[in-house]
């Protein structure tokens, strides 16, 4: 199924068009509402009229999170407060939080490319869906809602917290699909194993995931425990929220809204664009944000834009799935390493739970890795007074993580349901060289 096919199977030609005059529109219109980026233009010795086509993208100066934080709170803002009709807000962990403000139109674009989302994913007025992203300042939980209201299926509002309540709901009411983080999908299926419900005695059908890296080994494993089709959703407050881009039913890569928000990528150290294929940072400009448009936003998520055309019939540009971020990859020992590796490692074995944790530290002059990782309840339940077999495994897993790492890490196993849980966004990294 396809939502919008006027856009979603434009042709290449007609959509590189249409991006551009979106482009010259929403330059001319920060240049003359955001002080910002009138400065940055003018410091490049750039006007409106210089922006014809979207090849002069990379003409464009690029903003980054420190940016919206100097601005706090409104000084990326480019319509009037009184157009503004919602205000989202990061969590602010590291500095000011920064805060997106929403016009009406905006609101109406955001429920408008949510609905290609779920319609993608087979979603249709006859849906019950479960939205359990967090309601209020994160985009999340807002921003699944009104794309499922905007395609006519009913709603259900459930957020987070009160995971048990919330299983019977889905079981009672027949909840046939859900919204949340991959995190959050593997905690519901545990609590579920915990209540007695199995996965026959719900209808869930299709997860849109998102709002956290996640693998293909956890994708399995969320499909496998709760019985559904999981399907990748990105998006990111900065630029819009849940939305950004969606996996269809051939689930090769992530088809982008590009009409609404244009994708590049570029080399996180020169900054210059790769090729088709290579992997580096994403690189996002709102084409027709109002509240607060955004201008090639350097989101630090690493991806690729994926060569060809999909077979599903849309024509949008395909990204590759997240490998993970500049800002939460660790050099260990000189080794750049992501947590989706260890996670992919840790997932590859039957014998651990999707659960896990990179403690770094420094002994002298001497980065240490440890990966704590959680033993599936029924391995543990078998082999409970077996040390010798724990040791051998400890030592299976160390053995892969090198050869992958190309690094040595201490394995700590720990029993089932030890490791922290968050019903939100998972944190997988405890860096304590930070410390010193």
């Amino acid at each position: 199924m396809i939502w919008n096919e006027n856009k979603e199977c434009m042709s290449r030609e007609d959509m590189r068009a249409l991006q551009g005059k979106r482009l010259h529109k929403i330059v001319t219109y920060v240049y003359h509402n955001v002080p910002f980026y009138r400065k940055k233009l003018q410091e490049r010795d750039i006007r409106p009229d210089d922006i014809q086509s979207i090849d002069d993208i990379v003409r464009l100066p690029f903003t980054t999170k420190q940016d919206l934080r100097d601005n706090y709170p409104f000084g990326l803002q480019a319509a009037p407060q009184s157009e503004i009709v919602r205000i989202h807000a990061s969590s602010g962990t590291t500095g000011n939080p920064t805060i997106v403000g929403y016009t009406r139109k905006d609101i109406g674009v955001w429920s408008e490319c949510m609905s290609r989302c779920l319609t993608a994913y087979g979603v249709s007025r006859n849906d019950t869906f479960s939205v359990a992203y967090g309601y209020g300042l994160f985009t999340g939980g807002l921003g699944a809602h009104y794309g499922v209201e905007n395609i006519g299926a009913a709603v259900l509002p459930a957020s987070i917290g009160n995971t048990e309540k919330h299983l019977h709901l889905i079981r009672d009411l027949g909840v046939s699909g859900i919204a949340c983080t991959p995190s959050y999908a593997l905690y519901l299926a545990e609590t579920m194993k915990r209540m007695g419900i199995t996965k026959e005695q719900i209808r869930l059908r299709v997860g849109a995931f998102g709002a956290e890296p996640w693998t293909e080994e956890m994708r399995r494993e969320i499909e496998d425990k709760l019985g559904l089709k999981a399907y990748n959703l990105y998006g990111l407050s900065e630029i819009m929220g849940p939305c950004v881009s969606y996996e269809c039913p051939r689930q090769q890569g992530s088809h982008i809204n590009e009409d609404h928000f244009f994708p590049e990528i570029v080399d996180p150290e020169t900054l210059e664009p790769v090729d088709a294929g290579t992997v580096g940072e994403l690189v996002f400009t709102t084409l027709t944000k109002e509240g607060m448009p955004i201008l090639r936003y350097r989101t630090r998520d690493l991806c690729s834009i994926l060569p060809g055309t999909c077979s599903c019939g849309r024509t949008s540009l395909r990204m590759g799935h997240i490998m993970g971020r500049t800002d939460d990859m660790l050099i260990i020992r000189g080794i750049n390493v992501f947590p989706s590796q260890v996670e992919s490692v840790v997932l590859s074995m039957k014998e651990f739970a999707p659960r896990y944790l990179l403690v770094v530290d420094r002994i002298g002059n001497l980065d240490t890795l440890q990966v704590q990782v959680e033993l599936r309840q029924e391995y543990f339940d078998e082999n409970f007074d077996t040390i010798a077999t724990f040791q051998e495994l400890e030592k299976r897993l160390a053995d892969r993580l090198k050869s992958v790492l190309s690094l040595t890490a201490k394995v700590n196993l720990k029993s089932p349901g030890t490791l922290a849980r968050s019903l939100g966004k998972d944190s997988h990294v405890i860096d304590h060289r930070k410390q010193y």
